[in-house]
Parts: structure tokens; C-alpha cells; sequence
């Protein structure tokens, strides 16, 4: 057969690889330029940070002349699509944050890291790392980007994502946590975390799909001891594996219907049985599924979670 035609590995509606290598996603490939959205207000412009990887951000910043304050917190947000789709610059985590900037009046640092297969995990993390760097290295000055050097207020710096991007959140805390660098807090929507023990309604689940999701993690991750790799199960290490996160307040969003639903719950409990300091609030959203407030932006239980992260990043 041929190499390009036959197929290698599929997990779908996301993404399809050939044994000829070729990649090809279902979806999440589109991209929209920066703007001045017109609806809100908010521009958007994209810097390119490292130009050997091509790793770039896109930046969000609400219309400030009627505002009394200069400095704003700094969102930086890691949008979700199991590390295998989209895109900081797609149309759908650009519109999302379009309507929560200017709804929590914060500067958004959308992040554009590398996707697997092509580049595998942890490069991902890597990119994200690296992007968080950048933010910060703008406060002690050494950072070029005006619309950080100018508006944003440096000890409210909060991290966030759906989905894999909540995954990249958090584990981007820990690593601040190890560096001092000055976290504020999370905003972890649909969070993607797993485990070998299945947690609340994963004990009814189909082996066959829960061997889908693990060969889906061995697939971006190669070289992983499996699902409670500590890339995947933010618990396989204990207490030792929370130590140092870099932050003492997590908002935690979770959708009734999705399958994730009881890992976001998990984690919360979690944070507390395994001695983190902080404090957690828990955000159920009855009726919906797996990133429903991207998909359906004008429904009901979008605008509520919406309200309530745009509270959070201007609590103290």
C-alpha cells in the first residue's frame, strides 16, 4: 500500500497520521488575522518571540480610554485541542478571548506553541515555558513589548487554558513555582488530566476508549511511562509533585456532560489531600459538555463562566 494512503495512527475528530509521516487534522486549522475587534473594542497584535522555533503569541488589549487605572493583570492563556490542534491565532480562542478581555479588562498573552505528532510532548511545555519568560521579562524592564511595559501590572499575572491548555497551566505553575516566579492564580477550564485508576464516571467507561486515550497519550507523549506520567496525572508524585506551585488561588471549570467532568473534581480534592496551601473554587456548568463556552460563546452558562473568570482575575 501506499505509505501516504495508509493510515498509522487516527484519534478522531481531531487528527489522522500516515506511515508516510503526512499529518492530517480534522479540524482547528484555520487562523484569523489580529485585529481591532469591533464588537469589543479589544486589539489583538502577534509578536514572534523565538524566531529559529517560530514560536509566537498573540496579545489581546481591552480599549483603555475610559479607564481610570493603567496597569491591568496579565491573562496568559494555553488554548486546549489535545495538544494536536489548534491555534492562538484560530478563530475560535481568538474571538474567546476577545469577549473576556474586554469583559475582565486584563491583557491576554494567547500563546502559540508547537503541536505533536510533528513536535512531540514536552516541547509543547517547552514553548510555553519559554513564552512565560518573555511575559515576565518585561517586569524588570528588560521586555520590549509596550502594551506589557505599559499596562501590565506584573503581581497579578494569572495563568489559564482549556482543556490540554489547563494541562499546560498547571504545569507551567509548577515550574514557576520552582523559579519564584510571582503567580497570581489559575484558570483551569475542562482541565485534561487522566490516570490509570479511573476516577468518578471513568469506572463505567468502554475499555476500548480507554485504550484510545492512552495510545492518543503515548502518541504525543513517546517515551511516557503512561498515564500517570506527572505530565498527565498532576498526583502520580504526591505531595512532592504539588511542591512549589507557583500560585494560591485556582478557579477550576467543569462541564456536567463531559467526560473530563470528575478529573477536574479530582484535582480539586486533590490540591487539598495532598497539602497545597491554597484555595480552590469548583464551577459546574449543568447541562454542557467539553468546551461548550468556545463553541456556544453567546449561550447562558458561557456568559456565567465567562462573569465568574473575569471576577477571579480581578480578585485579590
Amino acid at each position: 500500500m501506499d505509505p501516504d494512503s495508509e493510515i498509522q495512527f487516527e484519534f478522531y475528530p481531531f487528527i489522522r497520521q500516515y506511515k508516510s509521516g503526512r499529518v492530517h487534522r480534522f479540524f482547528g486549522t484555520d487562523i484569523v488575522p489580529a485585529s481591532v475587534d469591533p464588537k469589543t473594542g479589544v486589539a489583538s497584535k502577534d509578536v514572534v518571540i523565538n524566531a529559529t522555533s517560530n514560536l509566537a503569541v498573540r496579545l489581546h488589549l481591552p480599549n483603555l480610554s475610559d479607564k481610570t487605572t493603567k496597569k491591568i493583570p496579565v491573562f496568559v492563556y494555553y488554548h486546549g485541542g489535545g495538544f494536536v490542534i489548534g491555534s492562538a491565532f484560530g478563530p475560535i480562542c481568538h474571538n474567546h478571548l476577545n469577549v473576556l478581555v474586554a469583559e475582565a479588562n486584563v491583557i491576554a498573552v494567547s500563546v502559540d506553541y508547537r503541536l505533536a505528532p510533528e513536535h512531540p510532548l514536552p516541547i509543547a511545555y517547552d514553548d510555553s515555558w519559554e513564552a512565560l519568560n518573555w511575559v515576565f521579562s518585561h517586569a524588570d524592564k528588560a521586555g520590549d513589548e509596550p502594551w506589557l511595559a505599559e499596562h501590565g501590572d506584573f503581581s497579578r499575572v494569572f495563568l489559564g487554558g482549556c482543556s490540554a491548555g489547563g494541562n499546560i497551566a498547571h504545569q507551567m505553575a509548577i515550574r514557576a513555582g520552582k523559579a519564584n516566579l510571582a503567580i497570581k492564580g489559575l484558570v483551569l477550564i475542562h482541565p485534561y488530566f487522566d490516570g490509570v485508576e479511573p476516577v468518578g464516571l471513568e469506572v463505567d467507561l468502554d475499555a476500548d476508549l480507554k485504550a484510545k486515550q492512552e495510545a492518543m497519550w503515548r502518541f504525543i507523549c513517546p517515551g511516557t511511562t503512561g498515564l500517570d506520567d506527572p505530565l498527565a496525572n498532576p498526583f502520580a508524585e504526591g505531595k512532592e509533585g504539588l511542591r512549589g506551585l507557583g500560585c494560591k488561588k485556582i478557579m477550576v471549570g467543569v462541564a456536567e456532560k463531559d467526560i473530563l467532568r470528575d478529573r477536574g473534581r479530582w484535582y480539586c480534592e486533590g490540591l487539598k489531600k495532598n497539602g497545597w496551601g491554597g484555595v480552590v473554587e469548583l464551577l459546574e456548568s449543568e447541562g454542557e459538555d467539553h468546551g461548550f463556552h468556545v463553541m456556544k460563546p453567546s449561550c447562558e452558562k458561557a456568559l456565567e463562566l465567562n462573569a465568574r473568570t473575569a471576577m477571579f482575575l480581578n480578585s485579590n
